[in-house]
């Protein structure tokens, strides 16, 4: 347990950076700040023991003057550490939030689906500000309650070693309430983080889906669904927070407990001149100070124990190994856009007895235009999806010009691939921000030929802003076929050796869908097209044609001889012309 949680602090104090200095400063000005204010208790009881029974006004004056300059360096060194240990925080959040999300975008899709959407948000967010808010409190209040505690109680034992037996009692009774508020405290605290994500999975949902949710009347229904996660979250946090709630009162009562049984006996010693009165004010203000911070030790480890639970769910992420091992020093170029499958088995959770694609073998020479069909659920996504390396084969291999897709340089590999994929993502900005994902150098020129080949430049055109014309999150301002032109033209900017579209014209019409079609026969024709499709039409003119049935290639062919020897692409097409022609 200790190992583990020494590995997680090394891990997470990393991402401190170039933020040690100012880092390191915030305890040494916190402890600046504590040796000056521990002394002046004791300066303050001279003033009452000295000068004023005594009558000095001289010492009274220059007494106080003393006790004055030392409050304000104290208040300024205090200021300083508070400063420092600001700026420390908050840079390391950024860079911890800049780690994961790096991290997270190294994931292949098997690792991000191990991890769900709202979990990622909730660890990038939440989880990141308890551990920033442990992280302030540990260079500054955990270098302050100890170096308090022990000044503070010296100080007192000095004054009175019998009157400072009150402080070890209350002392050993917080420390028993703390350790035992803490081991109930955090697996409470793990669970109030897991309904945490089922609310961000649900406020996703309601954002994302709004529309569907408006079109089938679920708003209420959607409504009580986020309601229930929110009383959920509720629950949690009450039940850990509770104990939190618990401990203050008992801390409180024992820091007065201590005063007043430090007044009674005190009062005592100096009715028979065993104590002088303003040594008994100094001791109080130390039995305050100790008192004082116990509870701000308590305060940190409370926070550290419900930090401890964020740093297991944030280090999880940092500690992934992505599923695909990236070849950095690989000096490859894919030469053409010529692919070989051979023997490829593939499995989303990588077991050989649950297998999305079997024994699939394969060879498209370059320039070539390949259609893949098949019904739903038979692994035409899956299939394509192998290129890139969005996923790893289970076994077999999959080559890209002549050379195994693992042996290429990640960028360089996915840099030769335009892909469209079956769900289109635009994100905010304008429409040139978006087509410039495919090339952030391309000019005017290259957008309107991209444009015009995925026959999106005529509804461009009519908006008044044209190419800046800005749009929602996730194009929301656009149609489905709109938003599948962009998304091609994008791909097409790219200038890929293969381009594969996704079920990519599912949203336009057939004259549109063929106008892109001889767009890019017309323009592109040394680029390698693997087309995903549902509708017979958008692949009929390919050369070769790929039949998937339940994971295997069933036939390949071209239509004409799909059509006499294969039933399942006949169905297909049979079904499809009886359709059109109702």
């Amino acid at each position: 347990m200790k190992q583990r949680m020494k590995h997680q602090l090394s891990i997470l104090l990393a991402e401190v950076k170039q933020y040690k200095l100012v880092s390191l400063l915030a305890p040494l000005f916190m402890l600046a700040e504590v040796a000056i204010e521990v002394m002046i208790p004791a300066r303050l009881g001279d003033l009452i023991d000295v000068g004023l029974a005594a009558g000095d006004q001289a010492y009274i004056l220059r007494t106080g003057v003393i006790i004055g300059v030392m409050a304000l360096a104290s208040l300024s060194l205090g200021t300083l550490s508070v400063v420092f240990g600001c700026v420390a925080g908050n840079g390391f959040a950024k860079n911890l939030r800049i780690a994961l999300l790096s991290k997270i975008s190294r994931f292949s899709f098997g690792n991000k689906d191990k991890f769900s959407t709202p979990s990622l948000v909730t660890r990038v967010t939440q989880d990141v500000n308890y551990i920033q808010n442990s992280f302030m409190m540990g260079i500054r209040l955990l270098v302050r309650g100890p170096a308090m505690l022990l000044l503070a109680t010296i100080m007192a034992v000095r004054i009175s070693g019998r009157l400072s037996l009150i402080l070890i009692v209350a002392s050993v009774a917080i420390a028993i309430t703390v350790l035992l508020i803490a081991r109930k405290a955090f697996p409470r605290f793990s669970e109030m983080l897991e309904r945490y994500d089922s609310l961000n999975a649900s406020t996703q949902e309601n954002l994302v889906a709004i529309r569907v949710a408006k079109a089938f009347a679920r708003g209420e229904h959607e409504n009580q669904k986020f309601g229930q996660s929110a009383r959920r979250l509720r629950q949690a946090q009450f039940r850990a927070e509770k104990l939190l709630i618990l401990g203050r009162p008992l801390m409180t009562l024992a820091m007065y407990g201590c005063i007043f049984v430090g007044v009674l006996l005190g009062g005592r010693d100096i009715a028979f001149g065993a104590l002088k009165p303003g040594q008994l004010i100094s001791f109080l203000s130390y039995v305050v100070s100790v008192l004082v911070s116990l509870l701000m030790l308590a305060m940190v480890f409370v926070s550290f124990v419900l930090s401890a639970a964020s740093a297991k769910r944030v280090t999880q992420v940092l500690t992934e190994v992505p599923a695909i091992s990236e070849n950095k020093e690989s000096k490859l170029i894919p030469q053409d856009g010529s692919v070989t499958l051979q023997n490829v088995n593939f499995s989303y959770v990588n077991d050989q007895s649950r297998l999305a694609l079997r024994d699939i073998s394969l060879e498209i020479s370059s320039g070539q235009v390949v259609g893949i069909i098949g019904g739903a659920g038979a692994g035409k996504t899956s299939l394509v999806q192998l290129l890139p390396r969005l996923y790893d084969v289970t076994s077999g291999s999959v080559c890209l010009g002549g050379f195994d897709v693992r042996d290429y340089n990640i960028h360089t590999l996915r840099g030769a691939i335009g892909m469209v994929l079956q769900q289109n993502v635009l994100f905010s900005g304008t429409i040139r921000e978006n087509l410039q994902w495919g090339n952030d150098n391309a000019t005017q020129e290259e957008l309107d030929e991209a444009a015009s080949a995925a026959c999106a430049k005529e509804f461009i055109d009519s908006f008044p802003l044209g190419y800046e014309t800005v749009l929602g999150q996730g194009g929301v301002n656009l149609s489905g076929g709109q938003k599948q032109r962009l998304c091609i033209a994008r791909a097409l900017l790219k200038n890929p050796k293969i381009l594969i579209l996704d079920d990519a014209t599912s949203a336009v019409d057939t004259a549109t869908d063929a106008g892109i079609r001889e767009a890019l026969a017309a323009r592109h024709k040394g680029v390698t097209k693997i087309i995903v499709a549902q509708r017979i039409a958008s692949i009929r003119e390919a050369d070769r044609i790929v039949v998937l049935h339940e994971g295997r290639i069933d036939a390949v062919g071209t239509h004409e001889t799909l059509l006499t020897s294969n039933a399942i692409y006949r169905d297909v097409y049979y079904s499809q012309l009886i359709t059109n022609s109702e």
